[in-house]
């Protein structure tokens, strides 16, 4: 029976790591899900992602929980994932800024890329570049040649660290070949009111948020990023028409799991989304955020537009001579 028993023990310890993640697709989740978001609170990433976990908690046994981890360009909140087990209970729920995490923060002690696994793309939303409301710029045309003529001169809003205001301006500074000077925000709030006001000469802002500045009078629209014109407001031109296909520019959610999560529990999650992301509700109410193309990919198209962009964003960063983060 000793021997019985050593033997029983040796069994059930060697199959104890097996039975910390779900054998199948169909056994998850087997806990709640969390969803680290490593941004704050009250941004259009974050409340897309409430949307998507509040119906996914009607469909799953187990709730899927949006927890905020910011700081550090998303740093930090990527760290918690890629730290976390691959169990299927923790996902990262980010934008383009991941894929800055590396030339931007050479000191991280994880790897963005491979640390992580890609599980769906969520949406893409453009970005509108907006100058003061009573500048004398009418065009993309007439700012860049003000911009010429005055190098350093005009100034940008940002709010640094690799995030999508920081990335899509730059973007357009580099196709057009001018120099701007950064004006560097806790959040685009601070740096609307500024621009409002007079005392900032550009920004880029959210498709939704920036049509609705101008509609309101407290900016001028010139120019939306994406290589369509938005139905929100179809008399804004493209940044292609304006003569600059390269400063092309779409934010987009992703979801990512740490590395080595069993492929049956990412497909799963994948699945689960792109249901929810074919609701017609639901793709209301993400449109309503500013989101004009909602995907819901598959894993691997994911990944492919992960692995593309990781690189391209490094080239640009380097070209601009951002300088690296502490």
């Amino acid at each position: 029976m000793p021997a019985a028993a050593a033997l029983l023990g040796a069994v059930l310890a060697a199959a104890a790591p097996a039975r910390a993640q779900p054998a199948a697709a169909a056994e998850w989740p087997d806990r709640p899900v969390r969803w680290v978001l490593p941004y704050a609170a009250g941004g259009p990433t974050d409340l897309i992602a409430r949307i998507l976990a509040d119906r996914l908690s009607q469909r799953l046994p187990h709730r899927v929980v949006v927890e905020n981890r910011s700081g550090a360009g998303g740093s930090i909140g990527a760290g918690l994932v890629a730290r976390a087990a691959p169990d299927g209970s923790t996902f990262l729920f980010t934008n383009n800024g991941h894929v800055v995490l590396r030339p931007l923060y050479p000191s991280i002690d994880f790897d963005p890329e491979g640390d992580f696994a890609a599980v769906s793309i969520i949406a893409e939303s453009p970005m509108v570049l907006l100058v003061p409301p009573n500048a004398p710029w009418r065009t993309v045309a007439e700012f860049v040649a003000a911009a010429r003529a005055a190098p350093g001169r005009l100034t940008y809003g940002s709010t640094g660290g690799g995030g999508v205001l920081q990335l899509v301006s730059l973007l357009f500074i580099r196709s057009a070949g001018i120099e701007l000077q950064e004006v560097a925000y806790r959040g685009s709030g601070p740096a609307v009111q500024d621009l409002a006001a007079g005392r900032l000469d550009m920004l880029y802002d959210a498709g939704l948020t920036g049509f609705g500045l101008a509609r309101g009078g407290q900016a001028r629209a010139l120019a939306v990023s994406a290589p369509r014109r938005s139905p929100v407001m179809p008399d804004v031109p493209t940044i292609v028409e304006a003569g600059y296909p390269d400063a092309t520019f779409a934010v987009f959610q992703v979801v990512l799991a740490p590395a080595r999560t069993p492929g049956a529990v990412v497909e799963r999650m994948s699945r689960e989304i792109a249901a929810v992301l074919r609701e017609p509700a639901i793709r209301e109410r993400l449109e309503e955020l500013g989101a004009e193309r909602v995907v819901g990919s598959t894993p691997a198209e994911a990944a492919e537009v992960m692995a593309r962009e990781t690189p391209r964003w490094a080239r640009i960063l380097a070209e601009a001579g951002v300088r690296q983060q502490r």
